[in-house]
């Protein structure tokens, strides 16, 4: 617990962290890279191109400062980022590298305001949010049963082109069979060396079968470069580059968005998704397929255009095996109706969610696609705490807020 006389130094940092925030932290990574260029290769460099990660830990900065003592609120996200960090080999040796560069770029722009008695009490704080994701972090290490960073060579045994932009690997140990054990839900870290920018760069994605299968599938989605966004460095890499029998390291598999786990087993199951966000929803639809699940299960799709639409056969596959399985595509792009989608955005009605009203909601796909199905879900009356979103990148960060 933050001490009394530092909680009102932290609270009253609030309106100082919205004005000076983003100077802060676009400091604090400029030093930190500076001084430890090897930490390059934990980062998202992309997202420190674009400013993104800039803008997302300084406006978790602000939520932090706002809920810190709002022990619930901040204890989920805690987690949530432990999982993050494990995936990337965060180490505890790491965090007062981060202490030292964050409270210099704290001293360095706010100059004379940043007193000897603001920079200890944010100094208090910080190690009282380090401690938890040190202790958290340990433990998924041991669970594990790997350590901070390490990584696995598996061979790529399959490749399969699902749609123009999306490709599935197949991959299995060296000796065959499945790389370990993971839940529904979960994603894991491949590493890529890029030789051009001398850094071997690290992106999560999720898996997208049932854990059950002899393998690990992972859904690549190739980001192309858009305005305000530089390609996906990694995703073209792999889509430009990796074929059967080459080799991928993985991370072992984390994430803390796990429905099945979270689930209550008396209660229907929603899962709501856009674009490649169908990639950890399928492997949950799928291994609910595997378990011959009684309950309702409703399985909704949104995608641009038709030729992104995705997995039919394993949908088709899935109802086979759960007769109350309710799926609905939605399809932007499509010029009238047909059998198999909608023509339009997702559209969240009370005859699709009819008989699914004290489901357990589950979301993934862009943050704007998030967001709106969120606000669909509470105008019908879904409880919030009966939603949950897989979140990537740096609008982890801003969770708290």
């Amino acid at each position: 617990m933050l001490s009394k006389q530092s909680r009102p130094l932290i609270q009253a940092s609030v309106p100082v962290l919205r004005e000076h925030g983003a100077q802060i932290t676009r400091t604090f990574y400029a030093n930190m890279f500076s001084a430890h260029p090897e930490l390059k290769n934990i980062f998202n460099m992309g997202n420190q191109a674009s400013g993104a990660q800039q803008q997302a830990l300084a406006s978790a900065l602000v939520a932090y400062a706002a809920n810190i003592d709002n022990v619930e609120a901040l204890l989920p996200v805690i987690k949530r980022i432990a999982h993050k960090h494990a995936a990337v080999g965060v180490k505890p040796a790491h965090y007062p590298i981060v202490a030292r560069h964050l409270l210099g770029a704290i001293s360095e722009v706010l100059g004379a305001a940043a007193t000897p008695e603001l920079l200890a009490a944010w100094d208090e704080a910080y190690w009282l949010l380090a401690g938890e994701l040190i202790a958290v972090e340990a433990c998924l290490y041991q669970n594990a049963q790997a350590a901070a960073g390490a990584l696995q060579s598996c061979v790529v045994t399959r490749v399969e082109h699902e749609s123009a932009g999306v490709t599935s690997y197949y991959l299995e140990k060296a000796e065959g069979g499945s790389p370990g054990v993971f839940e529904p839900g979960q994603y894991v870290s491949v590493a890529v060396d890029l030789a051009d920018l001398e850094l071997r760069q690290l992106r999560q994605y999720s898996l997208s079968d049932a854990p059950t299968r002899p393998y690990w599938r992972l859904s690549v989605k190739r980001e192309d470069a858009l305005p305000g966004r530089p390609e996906g460095r990694v995703s073209n890499h792999l889509h430009g580059q990796l074929t059967p029998q080459q080799r991928l390291f993985v991370s072992p598999a984390y994430g803390d968005f796990t429905p099945l786990t979270a689930a209550q087993s008396d209660k229907p199951i929603a899962l709501l998704c856009a674009g490649i966000g169908i990639t950890p929803l399928l492997s949950v639809l799928n291994t609910l397929a595997e378990q011959k699940y009684q309950r309702p299960v409703l399985f909704a799709h949104a995608v641009r255009s038709p030729d992104q639409l995705l997995f039919a056969d394993e949908l088709r596959s899935a109802h086979a095996q759960l007769p109350r399985l309710r799926s609905q595509l939605f399809c932007e792009q499509l010029s009238a109706e047909r059998a198999e989608a909608r023509a339009g955005r997702m559209q969240l009605t009370k005859d699709l969610l009819a008989g699914f009203e004290d489901a357990d909601f589950y979301l993934c796909g862009p943050e704007a696609f998030m967001r709106e199905q969120w606000r669909a879900l509470v105008s019908l009356g879904i409880s919030p705490l009966r939603i949950q979103r897989e979140v990537f990148g740096p609008m982890l960060l801003e969770q708290l807020s």
